[in-house]
């Protein structure tokens, strides 16, 4: 369980967008919109390997995650915590990723570990520590 609020909890499970906000070595933030999956308690995000934000998070590991949904009143869960770059195992993630999208239009490449390859993608995995939010 990532939030003991069963509103929060569903929202998390139910969204796919959210914000990643992680910190400048100065300590300012930098934010960027990403796809994100739910893996158990945890959440998954896959990246190109040589982002800002596998950088940033690499040298301070703090992130928050603001998870928005599709549509007005724009309801909010904010999911701060701790993140862990993976650069093994990317596959299972990286589907999660994908299937939690794909009625956006986004399909998996037909040779994902290939795809994977090439962009030299890892995932960010995010261990919740706080959860917060606005659902109306």
């Amino acid at each position: 369980m990532i939030s003991d609020n069963p509103a929060f909890e569903n929202f998390i499970s139910e969204n796919r967008w959210a914000v990643l906000t992680s910190l400048r070595k100065d300590g300012h933030p930098v934010s960027s919109w990403v796809a994100y999956a739910r893996q158990g308690d945890t959440l998954v995000v896959s990246t190109p390997g040589r982002t800002f934000k596998r950088r940033s998070l690499a040298r301070d590991p703090r992130v928050t995650l603001l998870i928005s949904n599709d549509a007005a009143p724009f309801n909010y869960v904010s999911v701060e915590g701790t993140a862990d770059i993976e650069t093994e195992d990317l596959v299972g993630p990286t589907r999660a990723v994908f299937a939690n999208i794909k009625d956006m239009g986004f399909d998996e490449p037909a040779d994902l570990e290939q795809w994977l390859s090439d962009q030299e993608r890892v995932i960010i995995r995010i261990q919740p520590q706080r959860v917060s939010g606005v659902i109306r």
